[in-house]
């Protein structure tokens, strides 16, 4: 927000009506000109540091709410709206969503409902089928994937376990047994051959497969354990999020079971704590919390707690096509997470070959940003038609800004001139002349030249 004139009257209109105030009062708190304060809530005036500084002392405020108070979450909002293949051919870039959002923060926001309620089927002449995964995807993102009521009863919980035994796994066991009168049961994949985890009310067992690794042993008993004693807090979101889909409903409570699970391994402070005292060393990370990389990577893109925040950090796991099956942006707003196409110089699409490396890199996309990414592959459980074991690679990443603390940064120049420029998939790349390319740009009309070829073959016209 340092570097950018930061509009947001909406915003503190909405604060000072919390607060009861008029803008003669609040104009008084903060030390400025009712007038003044009339051209902030108009956006005719930009927030200075000195006001964000005077709402933070003065109303225990956080001032990073304030771009996710613009319109759809400002411009980096509106942009992954933007990204949808139906605006491919209007070439929007940043300067004119500023200037958008500056003169007409109010379409701005009639856009962001409008394109909202299309996209969860809600508005229209024919109903549209409503994608229960977008839906949750959304009340995740609009949560940053941080739910504070979840973290505190998983950190409460896990001190009470830590009392009684150092083996969270089977401290979970036992409190399951003694509490809720749920055994574990261990089974052979001949007795659950396509089931990892089964709730076997009659025989008042928790049956887990013999396939799965201690760590996710230890995530299905304490998402079990969520699903009881947070029981409250989570139907209490799933309420808010007010889904008529109910399959969404279930999808919904299942992510926060697995969220709770995840708190519960790796308690938030605690957690924190080692990610900062280890510089987010995710193997170091691991044996510490006896946690799988997959799961440290999806915890660190909960990190944000008021007053203690963690790096902002995206996740993304992919197949070997390149298909997204888990996808978090966290606070980071990272286009390489809400694009559906991936670009092949990425070097998440090489982790498959060398299974056991995390591979670093420096990247560039085409509005200037530069983002630091780790990739490990990973392994799923069971088998697939064949007989073979699936895999995924999972990726990580953040500005490249913020990485130089990272352990596995250590050593690299971050400087834009270091990064590989690559872009948001070849549908939505307009880089010329790259050899990778599989087919041109939507944005672009091809072009020919009949008495040359050049490195693709799919040349186009330029801005």
């Amino acid at each position: 927000m340092a570097d950018r004139k930061l509009f947001a009257g909406a915003a503190i209109r909405r604060l000072r009506r919390t607060a009861n105030m008029t803008q003669v009062a609040l104009a008084d708190a903060l030390d400025i000109s009712p007038s003044y304060l009339n051209l902030v809530e108009r956006n005719q005036r930009p927030l200075s540091a000195r006001l964000m500084l005077l709402l933070a002392d003065r109303f225990d405020f956080d001032p990073r709410q304030l771009v996710a108070d613009q319109p759809g979450g400002g411009v980096d909002g509106i942009g992954r709206r933007l990204a949808d293949p139906m605006f491919d051919d209007l070439a929007i870039d940043r300067a004119e969503l500023e200037e958008w959002l500056t003169a007409a923060p109010n379409t701005a926001e009639a856009f962001v409902r409008l394109f909202d309620s299309r996209s969860a089927g809600l508005v229209g002449s024919a109903p549209e089928i409503t994608d229960p995964i977008k839906l949750v995807r959304g009340e995740i993102e609009r949560w940053r994937n941080h739910f504070p009521d979840l973290d505190a009863e998983a950190e409460t919980l896990a001190d009470d376990l830590r009392l009684g035994a150092a083996d969270l796994y089977g401290a979970i066991a036992e409190r399951l047994r003694v509490k809720h009168q749920l055994t574990i049961r261990v089974l052979p994949q001949a007795v659950l051959p396509e089931t990892l985890r089964r709730l076997d009310l009659h025989a008042r067992q928790l049956q887990l497969s013999e396939m799965l690794d201690p760590a996710s042993r230890t995530f299905q008993a304490a998402a079990l354990l969520g699903e009881i004693e947070a029981q409250v807090e989570i139907e209490s979101l799933i309420s808010g999020a007010n889904f008529q889909d109910k399959v969404a409903q279930r999808l919904y409570r299942r992510h926060l079971s697995s969220y709770f699970a995840a708190s519960l391994m790796m308690p938030y402070a605690r957690f924190l704590r080692a990610c900062e005292q280890t510089g987010y060393h995710i193997q170091v990370l691991q044996r510490r919390f006896g946690a799988s990389f997959e799961q440290v990577a999806h915890r660190l893109t909960t990190l944000q707690r008021v007053g203690a925040r963690g790096l902002p950090f995206f996740m993304i796991r992919i197949d070997r096509s390149g298909l997204a099956s888990k996808r978090f942006a966290g606070a980071s707003h990272a286009p390489l997470v809400e694009t559906i196409h991936r670009c092949p110089l990425w070097n998440i699409h090489q982790s498959f070959d060398r299974p056991l490396d995390v591979h670093s890199q420096l990247l560039e996309l085409e509005d200037g940003s530069t983002w630091f990414t780790l990739s490990r592959a990973v392994e799923g459980f069971g088998a697939g038609a064949s007989g073979y074991t699936p895999e995924f690679a999972v990726g990580l990443g953040l500005p490249a800004d913020l990485a130089a603390t990272l352990y596995h940064a250590r050593g690299m120049d971050l400087s834009a001139d270091n990064a590989a420029s690559i872009g948001l998939g070849c549908p939505a790349c307009t880089r010329e002349q790259c050899p990778q390319r599989s087919m041109p740009p939507k944005s672009r009309a091809m072009k020919f030249d009949e008495r040359e070829t050049g490195l693709t073959p799919y040349s186009f016209v330029g801005d």
